[in-house]
């Protein structure tokens, strides 16, 4: 289509550089203009985006309504004996958060640094890395209800949090803007150290600065950086299966890659499966497997939604013909009224 001059570029507001458009672009600047502007958004039956960091989206269209950018900052602190709590804005940048709590002395968040976006969007996501997920150190989140036009605060266990998954993916979706969180960190603090690189770290020496710089280290080793290659990071979710199935895959493939679950399953390693399944390098159009890390698809020339999107496929159905294992993506695919499935 021809984009006529009211039209938005979202090409600086999504990591991939898609060179997309919307109709209308606002920014919320507190929790009070984020409330506001997405009620009346909701109210008058147009498309709408919550957008915070836009490292978590593929554009496959120019977008036909409103994007609320997510700018609200402040972080409040308290404490008691054993726990320090740390309330915050929506629109607080994620790592910018793990930064200030190692400067002021309130480790926790170490492992999930350099993590992307903001940190209204970690809810939605449960994000994770490195043996911690957003919902171990969730206390409550805070969201505009749009479909009532109330505030709601829900506490950890009633955000149903589960493996990239949380209800502000399911029964909310689509209904719920979040706000605000309460982050609450242990005084007595504890290294997770279990996971890959980290362990090589020792429990009884180590510091949540040594965490922090491990962590920066592989994530920049491994991760391209979306200021100079466009991606979302890790494309596709680690797949859970039975325990039977991942015996009867290690009689084929001595060298998998999985970590046992507390519920008896197996997370496997989706990058170790791509790998093996030659598909790093692969490209469509100007969208390409990273050739460093397996599950980074970036745009590396030009490429548009539809040319991530149709690599994603291949990858998916490649992996599934070789393994028998089904990946998932982690990003939202974005259509022009809104999003759409993969």
């Amino acid at each position: 289509m021809t984009v006529s001059e009211p039209w938005h570029s979202l090409k600086m507001h999504n990591t991939l550089g898609l060179a997309q458009t919307c109709h209308t672009l606002l920014e919320a600047r507190t929790t009070e203009q984020l409330i506001q502007l997405s009620q009346q958004a909701f109210d008058g039956a147009k498309p709408m985006l919550v957008l915070g960091g836009g490292s978590n989206l593929v554009f496959t269209d120019d977008f036909d309504g409103v994007v609320i950018q997510v700018l609200s900052k402040g972080i409040a602190v308290t404490q008691d004996e054993d726990y320090f709590y740390l309330s915050v804005q929506a629109g607080e940048s994620w790592h910018g958060l793990v930064e200030y709590c190692l400067a002021h002395n309130m480790p926790g968040l170490e492992n999930l640094a350099l993590i992307p976006g903001t940190v209204g969007a970690a809810p939605i996501q449960n994000v994770g890395a490195y043996g911690v997920e957003f919902n171990q150190v969730c206390d409550w989140v805070e969201y505009q209800d749009l479909t009532t036009a109330t505030l709601i605060r829900l506490d950890n266990a009633a955000c149903e949090f589960d493996y990239r998954e949380s209800i502000f993916k399911q029964q909310l979706k689509n209904r719920a803007v979040i706000t605000q969180l309460q982050i609450k960190l242990a005084k007595h603090w504890q290294p997770v150290l279990n996971y890959g690189p980290l362990q090589h770290l020792v429990a009884d020496s180590v510091t949540p600065q040594d965490v922090f710089d491990c962590v920066c280290q592989v994530r920049q080793e491994k991760l391209p950086d979306p200021q100079v290659i466009g991606n979302v990071g890790s494309f596709f979710k680690n797949p859970l299966i039975s325990a039977q199935q991942y015996l009867e895959l290690m009689k084929q493939h001595s060298d998998i890659v999985g970590y046992a679950q507390e519920d008896g399953q197996i997370k496997l390693a989706a990058a170790w499966l791509i790998d093996q399944a030659g598909l790093k390098g692969m490209s469509v159009g100007g969208a390409a497997v990273h050739k460093a890390q397996a599950l980074v698809l970036i745009n590396q020339d030009n490429a548009t939604g539809e040319h991530i999107c149709d690599l994603a496929k291949k990858v998916m159905a490649e992996v599934e013909a070789k393994f028998g294992v089904k990946l998932a993506a982690e990003p939202r695919i974005m259509g022009r009224q809104g999003e759409i499935s993969l």
